[in-house]
């Protein structure tokens, strides 16, 4: 199917989604929209979660007639994936915190969860970690990332006030003895090395983009949505936010091209 796939989050968080997607599945062609006009999710109500990730995947549909739509934000995922498949026909692709490898794998007993607090207080998330962690007597440290996201949305963020949140948001964990820290927004991986900078080397640190790269190439199979044609595939960014900010923070990634992002008002 020549029809794109479709990508929205809270802003450029998604973009370490993307940016794994596109590299296993490099012949397709992507639409990407970045609600940063209304971020950060994780500080709305689970209501207006919902209501943003309707309209950004209205958008995606009804512009571009998307054939898949990863919701490239853990907040959106766990508050409003549900409704979604209820409303729209084409596949969703969520985004979970990588809770169950950290359990599976942890020596100490112990690990952590970096996350927003739509994404923390959500009932799927409780749930998961319930079953891989709490219930196998493996203890789940939850800190909210408060402030992180708004630093990484700029592309000229402040340093010492992103190594200050940082540092705040670690200590609890590095003094239960986490193994692993669980990055459960899709923006942290932006600044992956800053936390592991802080965290040691004897903390892993671990992020989704992988696996739902995966799991996105598995159910494109799944349908028979495969793009068939050898063309070059196109590739399309939209923003509600600034989009000079969107095209920074892209080429920050260590991605050469300028994505030309266009404003969009939704």
């Amino acid at each position: 199917m020549e029809q794109p796939i479709g990508f929205f989050d809270s802003g450029v968080g998604g973009l370490t989604i993307w940016d794994a997607v596109n590299q296993l599945l490099p012949n397709e062609s992507t639409v990407y929209l970045a609600d940063s006009a209304h971020a950060p999710y994780g500080e709305k109500s689970p209501q207006q979660i919902v209501e943003r990730s309707l309209a950004a995947s209205k958008f995606l549909l009804d512009n571009h007639h998307c054939k898949l739509i990863v919701v490239a934000c853990n907040t959106a995922t766990t508050n409003a994936i549900q409704v979604l498949r209820e409303t729209y026909s084409v596949p969703f692709i969520g985004i979970e915190p990588a809770v169950k490898p950290a359990a599976l794998s942890t020596k100490t007993k112990s690990i952590g969860v970096l996350a927003t607090k739509g994404t923390l207080t959500s009932a799927l998330f409780q749930k998961t970690a319930n079953q891989f962690a709490r219930n196998n007597e493996i203890a789940v440290v939850e800190v909210i990332g408060e402030g992180l996201v708004k630093l990484i949305e700029n592309p000229n963020r402040d340093s010492l006030a992103l190594r200050t949140l940082l540092q705040q948001y670690i200590q609890p964990m590095q003094t239960a003895q986490v193994d692993f820290i669980v990055l459960g927004c899709t923006h942290y991986p932006i600044i992956k090395k800053e936390i592991s900078d802080i965290a040691g080397e004897a903390i892993r640190i671990l992020d989704s983009a992988q696996p739902v790269a995966r799991q996105t190439k598995k159910i494109m199979r799944k349908f028979d949505l495969q793009r068939t044609t050898t063309g070059t595939p196109q590739h399309q960014f939209y923003s509600t936010g600034d989009p000079k900010a969107f095209n920074a923070i892209f080429k920050q990634l260590g991605r050469l091209e300028d994505p030309n992002a266009i404003a969009v008002n939704l």
